[in-house]
Protein backbone atom coordinates (compact mmCIF):
# COMPACT_ATOMS: atom_id res chain seq x y z
CA UNK A 1 0.00 0.00 0.00
CA UNK A 2 1.41 3.48 -1.07
CA UNK A 3 1.83 5.69 1.63
CA UNK A 4 -1.29 7.75 3.20
CA UNK A 5 -1.12 11.13 1.76
CA UNK A 6 -3.26 13.51 3.30
CA UNK A 7 -4.23 16.82 1.77
CA UNK A 8 -5.81 19.31 3.81
CA UNK A 9 -7.04 23.27 1.95
CA UNK A 10 -7.12 25.82 4.11
CA UNK A 11 -5.10 26.41 7.69
CA UNK A 12 -8.39 28.15 9.41
CA UNK A 13 -8.93 26.88 12.68
CA UNK A 14 -10.35 23.85 11.10
CA UNK A 15 -7.83 23.37 8.76
CA UNK A 16 -5.34 23.40 11.47
CA UNK A 17 -6.73 21.24 14.02
CA UNK A 18 -6.60 18.54 11.83
CA UNK A 19 -3.48 18.73 10.57
CA UNK A 20 -2.22 18.99 14.62
CA UNK A 21 -4.36 16.65 15.11
CA UNK A 22 -3.31 13.77 11.92
CA UNK A 23 -0.22 14.55 13.11
CA UNK A 24 0.05 13.81 16.69
CA UNK A 25 -2.01 10.64 15.59
CA UNK A 26 0.06 9.58 12.79
CA UNK A 27 3.54 10.00 14.52
CA UNK A 28 5.23 9.83 11.01
CA UNK A 29 3.53 7.34 9.43
CA UNK A 30 1.53 9.66 6.35
CA UNK A 31 2.69 12.97 4.54
CA UNK A 32 0.28 15.44 5.52
CA UNK A 33 0.22 18.02 3.38
CA UNK A 34 -1.67 21.77 4.26
CA UNK A 35 -2.13 23.84 1.37
CA UNK A 36 -2.68 27.36 2.35
CA UNK A 37 -2.38 30.85 0.89
CA UNK A 38 -0.39 32.32 3.79
CA UNK A 39 2.29 30.44 6.10
CA UNK A 40 0.97 31.16 8.81
CA UNK A 41 -2.72 30.19 11.51
CA UNK A 42 -4.62 33.45 11.87
CA UNK A 43 -5.88 33.57 15.71
CA UNK A 44 -9.34 35.64 14.58
CA UNK A 45 -11.06 36.16 17.99
CA UNK A 46 -7.74 39.18 18.54
CA UNK A 47 -8.10 40.74 15.81
CA UNK A 48 -10.34 43.98 16.86
CA UNK A 49 -7.26 44.23 18.90
CA UNK A 50 -4.78 44.51 16.58
CA UNK A 51 -6.78 47.12 14.88
CA UNK A 52 -7.19 48.98 18.22
CA UNK A 53 -3.40 49.35 18.66
CA UNK A 54 -2.97 47.09 21.66
CA UNK A 55 -1.44 43.87 19.78
CA UNK A 56 1.22 43.90 17.00
CA UNK A 57 -0.33 41.74 14.11
CA UNK A 58 2.88 39.06 14.60
CA UNK A 59 1.15 38.19 17.93
CA UNK A 60 -2.24 36.80 16.06
CA UNK A 61 0.11 34.92 13.51
CA UNK A 62 1.04 31.83 14.60
CA UNK A 63 3.88 30.06 11.87
CA UNK A 64 2.64 26.88 10.44
CA UNK A 65 6.12 25.35 9.97
CA UNK A 66 6.78 26.32 13.94
CA UNK A 67 3.42 24.81 15.06
CA UNK A 68 3.11 21.54 13.12
CA UNK A 69 7.11 20.55 12.14
CA UNK A 70 5.73 17.26 11.22
CA UNK A 71 3.23 18.85 8.58
CA UNK A 72 4.23 20.22 5.04
CA UNK A 73 2.93 23.50 4.32
CA UNK A 74 2.16 24.39 0.24
CA UNK A 75 1.64 27.66 -0.29
CA UNK A 76 -1.22 28.60 -2.76
CA UNK A 77 -4.63 28.84 -2.94
CA UNK A 78 -6.64 25.85 -4.13
CA UNK A 79 -8.85 26.47 -7.58
CA UNK A 80 -10.50 22.95 -7.98
CA UNK A 81 -10.75 19.57 -7.45
CA UNK A 82 -10.53 16.24 -9.70
CA UNK A 83 -12.46 13.84 -7.16
CA UNK A 84 -11.94 11.28 -10.20
CA UNK A 85 -8.06 11.39 -10.22
CA UNK A 86 -8.04 12.21 -6.47
CA UNK A 87 -5.96 15.94 -7.48
CA UNK A 88 -6.32 19.01 -6.27
CA UNK A 89 -5.27 22.65 -8.45
CA UNK A 90 -3.73 25.43 -7.07
CA UNK A 91 -1.94 28.55 -7.92
CA UNK A 92 1.32 29.16 -6.26
CA UNK A 93 2.25 32.57 -4.83
CA UNK A 94 4.32 33.10 -8.46
CA UNK A 95 0.56 32.61 -10.56
CA UNK A 96 1.82 29.08 -11.64
CA UNK A 97 -0.61 26.33 -11.92
CA UNK A 98 -0.23 23.48 -9.87
CA UNK A 99 -1.47 20.06 -8.76
CA UNK A 100 -1.29 17.85 -5.48
CA UNK A 101 -2.45 14.41 -5.40
CA UNK A 102 -4.11 12.69 -1.86
CA UNK A 103 -5.75 9.33 -0.68
CA UNK A 104 -7.45 11.27 1.94
CA UNK A 105 -8.66 15.05 1.24
CA UNK A 106 -10.06 17.41 3.63
CA UNK A 107 -12.03 20.81 2.51
CA UNK A 108 -11.74 23.59 5.19
CA UNK A 109 -11.45 26.67 2.74
CA UNK A 110 -12.99 28.85 5.96
CA UNK A 111 -15.14 31.46 4.66
CA UNK A 112 -15.20 35.70 3.39
CA UNK A 113 -16.77 38.82 3.86
CA UNK A 114 -20.38 38.68 3.65
CA UNK A 115 -21.87 40.54 1.13
CA UNK A 116 -25.61 41.96 0.30
CA UNK A 117 -26.64 44.22 -2.63
CA UNK A 118 -26.13 47.51 -1.04
CA UNK A 119 -25.39 50.16 -3.29
CA UNK A 120 -22.29 51.65 -2.55
CA UNK A 121 -20.79 49.37 -0.18
CA UNK A 122 -18.52 47.58 -1.84
CA UNK A 123 -16.87 50.54 -3.08
CA UNK A 124 -17.33 52.74 0.17
CA UNK A 125 -16.75 49.91 3.04
CA UNK A 126 -13.78 48.06 4.73
CA UNK A 127 -14.25 44.91 5.62
CA UNK A 128 -12.63 42.75 8.61
CA UNK A 129 -11.76 39.54 7.93
CA UNK A 130 -7.83 39.43 8.17
CA UNK A 131 -4.28 41.22 9.09
CA UNK A 132 -4.56 43.52 6.45
CA UNK A 133 -7.64 44.78 6.75
CA UNK A 134 -7.05 45.14 10.79
CA UNK A 135 -3.44 47.20 9.73
CA UNK A 136 -5.73 49.25 7.36
CA UNK A 137 -8.50 49.69 9.31
CA UNK A 138 -5.81 50.92 12.42
CA UNK A 139 -3.93 53.25 10.09
CA UNK A 140 -7.84 54.46 8.74
CA UNK A 141 -8.98 55.18 12.10
CA UNK A 142 -5.78 56.88 13.03
CA UNK A 143 -5.65 59.20 9.97
CA UNK A 144 -9.25 60.34 10.35
CA UNK A 145 -8.34 61.66 13.52
CA UNK A 146 -5.13 63.35 12.26
CA UNK A 147 -7.01 64.78 9.55
CA UNK A 148 -9.85 66.02 11.59
CA UNK A 149 -7.58 67.82 13.72
CA UNK A 150 -6.83 70.22 10.51
CA UNK A 151 -10.33 70.19 8.96
CA UNK A 152 -11.21 73.17 7.39
CA UNK A 153 -15.38 72.89 8.42
CA UNK A 154 -17.01 71.74 11.40
CA UNK A 155 -19.19 69.31 9.30
CA UNK A 156 -15.85 67.82 7.25
CA UNK A 157 -14.46 67.74 11.44
CA UNK A 158 -17.45 65.93 12.32
CA UNK A 159 -17.74 63.64 9.08
CA UNK A 160 -14.04 62.42 10.02
CA UNK A 161 -14.43 61.41 13.69
CA UNK A 162 -17.63 59.30 12.87
CA UNK A 163 -17.15 55.98 12.33
CA UNK A 164 -20.26 53.35 11.66
CA UNK A 165 -19.57 49.62 12.37
CA UNK A 166 -22.64 47.60 10.64
CA UNK A 167 -23.28 44.21 12.13
CA UNK A 168 -23.49 43.78 15.89
CA UNK A 169 -22.24 40.04 15.95
CA UNK A 170 -19.42 38.90 18.02
CA UNK A 171 -17.11 41.07 15.53
CA UNK A 172 -18.78 44.11 15.23
CA UNK A 173 -19.32 44.45 18.67
CA UNK A 174 -15.56 43.96 19.52
CA UNK A 175 -14.53 46.37 16.75
CA UNK A 176 -17.12 49.11 18.31
CA UNK A 177 -16.39 48.73 21.74
CA UNK A 178 -12.16 48.55 21.00
CA UNK A 179 -12.52 51.43 18.75
CA UNK A 180 -14.20 53.80 20.82
CA UNK A 181 -10.92 53.36 23.44
CA UNK A 182 -8.93 53.72 20.50
CA UNK A 183 -10.13 57.32 19.24
CA UNK A 184 -10.59 58.63 22.88
CA UNK A 185 -6.34 57.66 22.83
CA UNK A 186 -6.23 59.37 19.73
CA UNK A 187 -7.91 62.85 20.54
CA UNK A 188 -6.47 62.87 24.29
CA UNK A 189 -3.61 64.92 22.99
CA UNK A 190 -6.20 66.69 20.48
CA UNK A 191 -7.73 69.25 22.70
CA UNK A 192 -10.36 70.34 20.26
CA UNK A 193 -11.20 66.81 19.46
CA UNK A 194 -11.82 65.45 23.09
CA UNK A 195 -15.01 64.26 23.34
CA UNK A 196 -15.75 64.48 19.40
CA UNK A 197 -15.50 60.99 17.59
CA UNK A 198 -18.83 59.34 17.49
CA UNK A 199 -19.51 55.47 16.84
CA UNK A 200 -22.36 54.10 15.44
CA UNK A 201 -23.31 50.28 15.61
CA UNK A 202 -25.81 49.15 13.33
CA UNK A 203 -27.78 45.54 13.11
CA UNK A 204 -31.15 44.64 11.84
CA UNK A 205 -31.84 42.65 15.06
CA UNK A 206 -33.55 43.16 18.10
CA UNK A 207 -30.54 43.32 19.87
CA UNK A 208 -26.76 43.15 19.71
CA UNK A 209 -25.23 39.79 19.82
CA UNK A 210 -28.50 38.10 18.63
CA UNK A 211 -26.78 34.43 18.14
CA UNK A 212 -25.78 34.15 21.58
CA UNK A 213 -26.98 34.18 25.47
CA UNK A 214 -29.70 37.18 26.32
CA UNK A 215 -27.84 37.82 29.18
CA UNK A 216 -24.47 37.88 27.54
CA UNK A 217 -25.86 40.32 25.42
CA UNK A 218 -27.31 42.61 27.72
CA UNK A 219 -24.26 43.00 29.72
CA UNK A 220 -22.51 44.20 26.02
CA UNK A 221 -24.67 46.29 25.14
CA UNK A 222 -24.61 47.98 28.74
CA UNK A 223 -21.02 48.73 28.61
CA UNK A 224 -21.44 50.09 24.95
CA UNK A 225 -23.72 52.47 25.77
CA UNK A 226 -22.11 53.35 28.35
CA UNK A 227 -19.06 54.55 26.37
CA UNK A 228 -21.79 56.31 24.34
CA UNK A 229 -21.47 54.19 21.05
CA UNK A 230 -25.22 55.06 19.22
CA UNK A 231 -26.88 51.17 19.33
CA UNK A 232 -29.17 51.21 16.59
CA UNK A 233 -31.18 48.25 16.06
CA UNK A 234 -33.96 47.11 13.63
CA UNK A 235 -31.88 49.29 11.12
CA UNK A 236 -29.97 48.61 7.95
CA UNK A 237 -28.03 50.81 5.50
CA UNK A 238 -30.05 51.57 2.51
CA UNK A 239 -27.21 53.05 0.42
CA UNK A 240 -23.20 54.40 1.23
CA UNK A 241 -21.13 56.79 -0.62
CA UNK A 242 -18.04 58.66 -0.32
CA UNK A 243 -19.64 61.07 2.00
CA UNK A 244 -21.45 59.20 4.14
CA UNK A 245 -24.22 56.84 4.47
CA UNK A 246 -28.25 56.61 4.13
CA UNK A 247 -29.78 54.33 6.80
CA UNK A 248 -33.61 52.40 6.79
CA UNK A 249 -34.59 54.94 9.49
CA UNK A 250 -33.90 57.81 6.54
CA UNK A 251 -31.22 59.23 8.89
CA UNK A 252 -28.09 60.29 6.66
CA UNK A 253 -24.78 60.04 8.49
CA UNK A 254 -21.79 61.83 7.06
CA UNK A 255 -18.99 59.97 7.33
CA UNK A 256 -15.75 59.08 5.91
CA UNK A 257 -15.71 55.42 8.11
CA UNK A 258 -17.97 52.72 7.17
CA UNK A 259 -17.07 48.86 8.61
CA UNK A 260 -18.28 45.96 7.68
CA UNK A 261 -18.77 43.14 9.87
CA UNK A 262 -22.51 41.69 9.08
CA UNK A 263 -20.98 38.37 8.82
CA UNK A 264 -19.50 36.18 6.60
CA UNK A 265 -20.11 33.34 4.26
CA UNK A 266 -18.40 30.42 2.69
CA UNK A 267 -15.42 30.24 0.66
CA UNK A 268 -16.45 30.77 -3.09
CA UNK A 269 -14.54 27.99 -4.10
CA UNK A 270 -16.77 25.92 -2.58
CA UNK A 271 -20.11 26.45 -4.86
CA UNK A 272 -17.72 25.77 -7.45
CA UNK A 273 -16.74 22.64 -6.66
CA UNK A 274 -19.82 20.84 -8.53
CA UNK A 275 -21.50 18.93 -5.25
CA UNK A 276 -24.23 19.38 -3.14
CA UNK A 277 -24.36 22.46 -0.76
CA UNK A 278 -26.50 23.59 1.89
CA UNK A 279 -26.91 27.68 2.79
CA UNK A 280 -23.92 27.71 0.30
CA UNK A 281 -22.09 25.12 2.21
CA UNK A 282 -20.88 21.94 1.29
CA UNK A 283 -22.89 18.91 2.54
CA UNK A 284 -21.13 16.40 4.61
CA UNK A 285 -22.92 13.77 6.78
CA UNK A 286 -22.60 13.41 10.72
CA UNK A 287 -19.01 12.10 10.40
CA UNK A 288 -17.91 15.16 7.89
CA UNK A 289 -17.55 12.74 5.54
CA UNK A 290 -18.82 14.12 1.77
CA UNK A 291 -21.57 11.88 0.71
CA UNK A 292 -20.82 9.32 -2.38
CA UNK A 293 -16.81 10.55 -2.03
CA UNK A 294 -15.62 8.20 1.15
CA UNK A 295 -12.16 9.80 1.04
CA UNK A 296 -13.57 13.48 1.07
CA UNK A 297 -14.00 15.12 4.00
CA UNK A 298 -14.96 19.16 4.87
CA UNK A 299 -14.98 21.16 7.77
CA UNK A 300 -15.47 24.72 9.73
CA UNK A 301 -16.88 27.09 7.89
CA UNK A 302 -17.10 25.48 4.13
CA UNK A 303 -19.04 22.44 5.67
CA UNK A 304 -22.60 22.21 6.25
CA UNK A 305 -22.16 19.89 9.10
CA UNK A 306 -25.25 18.15 11.14
CA UNK A 307 -26.00 19.35 14.58
CA UNK A 308 -26.68 16.55 16.15
CA UNK A 309 -27.94 18.90 19.29
CA UNK A 310 -30.80 20.39 17.19
CA UNK A 311 -32.66 17.79 14.69
CA UNK A 312 -32.95 19.68 11.07
CA UNK A 313 -30.12 22.12 11.65
CA UNK A 314 -26.38 22.42 10.46
CA UNK A 315 -23.90 23.86 12.93
CA UNK A 316 -23.01 27.88 13.11
CA UNK A 317 -20.25 29.20 11.68
CA UNK A 318 -17.94 29.79 14.79
CA UNK A 319 -14.38 29.07 15.91
CA UNK A 320 -15.29 26.70 18.63
CA UNK A 321 -17.19 24.61 15.99
CA UNK A 322 -14.37 24.69 13.74
CA UNK A 323 -11.92 23.69 16.14
CA UNK A 324 -13.35 20.74 17.11
CA UNK A 325 -14.86 19.57 13.78
CA UNK A 326 -11.32 19.38 12.55
CA UNK A 327 -10.03 17.06 15.56
CA UNK A 328 -13.14 14.64 14.75
CA UNK A 329 -12.26 14.87 10.79
CA UNK A 330 -8.78 13.84 11.88
CA UNK A 331 -10.01 11.45 14.27
CA UNK A 332 -12.50 9.77 11.44
CA UNK A 333 -9.37 9.81 9.26
CA UNK A 334 -7.29 7.75 11.25
CA UNK A 335 -10.22 5.59 11.85
CA UNK A 336 -10.60 4.78 8.02
CA UNK A 337 -6.80 3.38 8.02
CA UNK A 338 -7.47 1.70 10.92
CA UNK A 339 -6.47 3.13 13.93
CA UNK A 340 -9.23 3.75 16.61
CA UNK A 341 -12.85 4.23 15.27
CA UNK A 342 -14.74 6.80 12.94
CA UNK A 343 -17.42 8.92 15.28
CA UNK A 344 -20.15 11.37 14.85
CA UNK A 345 -19.27 15.19 15.38
CA UNK A 346 -21.78 15.91 18.44
CA UNK A 347 -21.01 19.89 20.20
CA UNK A 348 -21.83 20.67 23.19
CA UNK A 349 -21.58 24.27 23.97
CA UNK A 350 -19.20 25.47 26.43
CA UNK A 351 -20.22 29.49 26.01
CA UNK A 352 -19.11 32.21 24.13
CA UNK A 353 -16.43 35.10 25.42
CA UNK A 354 -16.67 38.67 24.01
CA UNK A 355 -13.39 41.13 24.68
CA UNK A 356 -14.96 44.69 25.20
CA UNK A 357 -11.86 46.58 25.21
CA UNK A 358 -10.39 47.85 29.00
CA UNK A 359 -11.45 45.84 32.13
CA UNK A 360 -14.87 45.12 30.59
CA UNK A 361 -15.77 41.65 29.18
CA UNK A 362 -18.80 39.42 28.90
CA UNK A 363 -18.73 35.77 29.32
CA UNK A 364 -20.77 32.65 30.21
CA UNK A 365 -18.55 29.98 30.42
CA UNK A 366 -20.33 26.53 30.80
CA UNK A 367 -23.35 28.87 30.77
CA UNK A 368 -22.69 31.20 33.62
CA UNK A 369 -23.05 34.34 32.88
CA UNK A 370 -20.22 36.62 33.97
CA UNK A 371 -19.53 40.21 33.26
CA UNK A 372 -17.02 42.81 34.20
CA UNK A 373 -13.37 41.63 35.98
CA UNK A 374 -13.99 38.39 36.12
CA UNK A 375 -15.47 37.87 32.45
CA UNK A 376 -12.23 39.81 31.77
CA UNK A 377 -10.03 37.12 33.42
CA UNK A 378 -11.25 34.42 32.00
CA UNK A 379 -11.91 35.99 28.56
CA UNK A 380 -8.01 36.48 28.40
CA UNK A 381 -7.91 32.93 30.00
CA UNK A 382 -9.81 31.28 27.22
CA UNK A 383 -7.77 32.99 24.15
CA UNK A 384 -4.42 32.29 26.08
CA UNK A 385 -5.02 28.79 26.46
CA UNK A 386 -7.05 28.66 22.95
CA UNK A 387 -3.97 29.96 20.88
CA UNK A 388 -1.60 27.38 19.51
CA UNK A 389 1.47 30.11 20.06
CA UNK A 390 2.35 33.00 20.94
CA UNK A 391 1.19 33.07 24.32
CA UNK A 392 3.70 35.08 26.10
CA UNK A 393 4.36 37.54 23.23
CA UNK A 394 0.48 37.96 23.74
CA UNK A 395 0.32 38.79 27.31
CA UNK A 396 3.36 40.70 27.24
CA UNK A 397 1.44 43.46 24.67
CA UNK A 398 -0.92 43.04 27.36
CA UNK A 399 0.28 43.74 29.97
CA UNK A 400 1.97 47.01 28.21
CA UNK A 401 -1.08 48.46 27.03
CA UNK A 402 -2.31 48.22 30.76
CA UNK A 403 0.79 50.58 32.14
CA UNK A 404 1.66 52.68 28.73
CA UNK A 405 -0.44 54.75 26.14
CA UNK A 406 -1.14 53.29 22.56
CA UNK A 407 1.39 54.68 20.02
CA UNK A 408 -0.96 56.89 17.32
CA UNK A 409 0.49 56.65 14.65
CA UNK A 410 0.17 55.51 10.53
CA UNK A 411 2.55 52.62 9.53
CA UNK A 412 1.05 53.08 6.19
CA UNK A 413 1.20 48.97 4.77
CA UNK A 414 -1.73 48.37 3.33
CA UNK A 415 -2.98 50.79 0.33
CA UNK A 416 -6.98 50.90 0.15
CA UNK A 417 -6.49 49.04 -3.55
CA UNK A 418 -5.04 45.70 -0.98
CA UNK A 419 -8.02 45.53 1.10
CA UNK A 420 -11.52 45.14 -1.68
CA UNK A 421 -14.98 44.12 0.63
CA UNK A 422 -15.51 42.25 -2.29
CA UNK A 423 -13.23 38.97 -2.09
CA UNK A 424 -15.41 36.55 -4.34
CA UNK A 425 -14.46 35.47 -7.13
CA UNK A 426 -14.06 38.05 -10.18
CA UNK A 427 -17.95 38.21 -12.03
CA UNK A 428 -19.63 36.52 -9.68
CA UNK A 429 -23.06 38.29 -8.49
CA UNK A 430 -23.11 39.70 -4.81
CA UNK A 431 -24.78 37.81 -2.15
CA UNK A 432 -28.37 39.05 -3.50
CA UNK A 433 -30.60 35.33 -3.43
CA UNK A 434 -29.31 35.66 0.42
CA UNK A 435 -31.82 36.73 3.22
CA UNK A 436 -31.28 39.86 5.10
CA UNK A 437 -30.36 43.31 4.72
CA UNK A 438 -27.37 45.26 5.73
CA UNK A 439 -26.13 44.64 9.50
CA UNK A 440 -28.16 41.14 9.68
CA UNK A 441 -27.01 37.55 10.75
CA UNK A 442 -24.27 37.69 13.01
CA UNK A 443 -20.99 35.69 12.37
CA UNK A 444 -18.31 33.74 13.78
Amino acid sequence: MARPRIVIVGAGFAGFETARTLSRLARGGADIVLLNPTDYFLYLPLLPEVAAGILEPRRVSVSLAGALPDVQVILGEADGFDFTERRVSYVDPDGEKRSLGYHRLVIAAGSVNKLLPVPGVTENAHGFRGIPEALYLRDHITRQIEMADTASSPAEQAARTTFVVVGAGYTGTEVAAQGVLFTEQLTRHRPQLRGMPRWLLIDTAERVLPSLDQRLAAAADDVLRRRGIEVLLQTSVKEAGAEGVRLSNGEFVATRSLIWCVGVRPDPLVADIGLEVKQGRLVVDEFLNVPGLPDVYAAGDAAAVPDLTRPGEITGMTAQHATRQGKTVAQNIAASYGQGRRRPYKHHDLGFVVDLGGLDSAANPVGVPLKGLPAKVVTRGYHLLSMPGNRIRVAADWLLDAVLPRQGVQLGLVPPTAVPLDSAVPGKPLDSDMPGTAGGKPES
